[in-house]
């Protein structure tokens, strides 16, 4: 019996001493998540009222919100007696093990926000990164994903893209493509440049205005070398590229244009 008393007066001053911080750390817990909830509401209004890209928004409501639960959660433990300096310590170090083992994901990320906020490129926007040509499919807080002509689906992490070069060919609405054709010294260039411009308007993707460029780009051992330079819309790059090369030997083959290749060294006229 003197046990029992001992035990049960134990136990009624741990009930006095207790229930209290456990109610009210119930009671905190449960008007902290309120809270939160509200905050959280309130600032993804705000940032969306701002026009603020919808995936740092997410990132950013997402992270806000755990980082207060986080802080709801160390204030209950406070409530209860937890040493609050131990259990910051913890968390301070798994998150800097967490930051070393993610250090490249972090430079993703970084690079990422930047992307999104100073917007080089959009979704839809027809684009070359990293020598890769295709369509942005999506813009993710880690990553690019683009499109290829051939329908290839490529992913490319955010930090190799702000690293390298970005060609942008959506923000004028037209490029212009970088063909080369060959003719003999022999012929007459305008002959040929008119050929190739009549060659080059059978194909309907091809702008009007710019007109397309046509001249002598270079000399080689064997022939001049000519550029021509169309104008395309980006989602026609491919169609027009393999259309203008299939048309322009046509008109060569038509017209008798003929074009000279490697089998030795000649020595020939030079026409007009």
């Amino acid at each position: 019996m003197e046990n029992f008393d001992k035990y049960s007066e134990m136990a009624t001053k741990a009930m006095f001493t207790y229930v209290p911080r456990i109610l009210l750390a119930i009671f905190a817990l449960m008007v902290g998540f309120w809270l939160v909830k509200k905050v959280h509401r309130l600032v993804a209004l705000s940032m969306e009222r701002s026009n603020m890209a919808p995936e740092i928004r997410s990132f950013a409501t997402s992270f806000l919100d755990i980082a207060m639960k986080v802080a709801v959660v160390l204030f209950v433990a406070s409530i209860l007696g937890f040493e609050l300096t131990s259990l910051v310590a913890i968390l301070a170090a798994a998150g800097f093990a967490v930051g070393m083992a993610l250090q490249g994901s972090l430079g993703n990320f970084a690079a990422g926000i930047m992307i999104l906020g100073i917007k080089p490129y959009r979704v839809g926007d027809w684009v070359e990164i990293q020598d890769k040509f295709g369509q942005i499919e999506t813009i993710q807080i880690f990553n690019t994903t683009m499109t290829t002509p051939g329908q290839k689906t490529l992913i490319i992490p955010n930090g190799q893209v702000m690293e390298g070069v970005i060609t942008n060919f959506s923000t004028k609405e037209h490029i212009r493509l970088e063909l080369q054709v060959t003719m003999p010294y022999a012929e007459s260039f305008p002959v040929v440049k008119e050929i190739i411009r009549e060659s080059l308007r059978g194909i309907p993707q091809i702008l009007e205005y710019p007109e397309p460029e046509i001249g002598i780009e270079s000399y080689d051992s064997h022939n001049i070398v000519i550029a021509v330079r169309p104008y395309i819309k980006p989602e026609h790059y491919w169609e027009v590229t393999f259309a203008a090369y299939s048309k322009i030997k046509d008109g060569f083959n038509k017209n008798n244009i003929k074009v000279a290749y490697s089998e030795g060294v000649e020595l020939g006229p030079i026409g007009s």
